[in-house]
């Protein structure tokens, strides 16, 4: 009997080892967050990127004189262990004609998402003084890797919290010699990735 209840044990720790995705999924627990960025019912987390990089701005003219206007993001993200998940950038989006979105892909397959913004908020009972807003984000692109690798096509939405730093900043946008001066703030970030329950 021992060895039975032994030799199943063993199984399932093989089982797990050859199924990262799952055992990691069953870990990953959805933030606490503002009432308007909850992500719709019928949706579980499923990976967590710890993202490090810079929000990237550019000074342009405006109908109120000169402001910076955000360009995209530049990050890596990372696990709890520190292994790279993935990277984060601005992208044409295949499944919109090519329009530029927020892209994340997969550092293991190469699988990609574009997602759009639809819910902000910078409450400071949750967002840290200085930080870019946490944001909901809904899915409305993806592209296999080329293996069919799809470890970021099941997401559906994801969250955008744990914020600090990113903001434009305050200074060296005000003239018209300022036009085309770039800003790249530093910025920390978690991204959460969700996809049907079930899935």
């Amino acid at each position: 009997m021992k060895k039975s209840a032994a030799s199943a044990a063993v199984f399932a720790t093989a089982l797990m080892a050859l199924t990262p995705g799952t055992a990691v999924a069953q870990r990953i627990a959805a933030p606490v967050v503002p009432d308007n960025l909850q992500v719709p019912a019928g949706n579980k987390a499923f990976l967590l990127g710890r993202a490090t990089g810079t929000q990237n701005y550019i000074c342009l003219p405006s109908a109120s004189g000169f402001n910076w206007t955000l360009v995209g993001p530049q990050a890596t993200l990372f696990s709890d262990d520190d292994s790279q998940v993935g990277t984060h950038f601005l992208s044409p989006n295949p499944d919109e004609g090519g329009l530029a979105r927020a892209t994340w892909q997969h550092s293991r397959d190469t699988s990609a998402v574009w997602a759009r913004a639809i819910a902000s908020s910078s409450d400071s009972d949750f967002v840290a003084a200085g930080a870019i807003p946490w944001l909901l984000l809904q899915v409305v692109g993806s592209a296999d890797g080329p293996d069919d690798g799809d470890r970021l096509t099941r997401a559906t939405y994801l969250h955008r919290v744990n914020t600090a730093g990113g903001l434009a900043p305050a200074t060296g946008c005000a003239q018209a010699t300022d036009v085309g001066a770039r800003a790249f703030a530093p910025y920390l970030a978690d991204y959460i990735f969700y996809r049907k329950a079930g899935r």
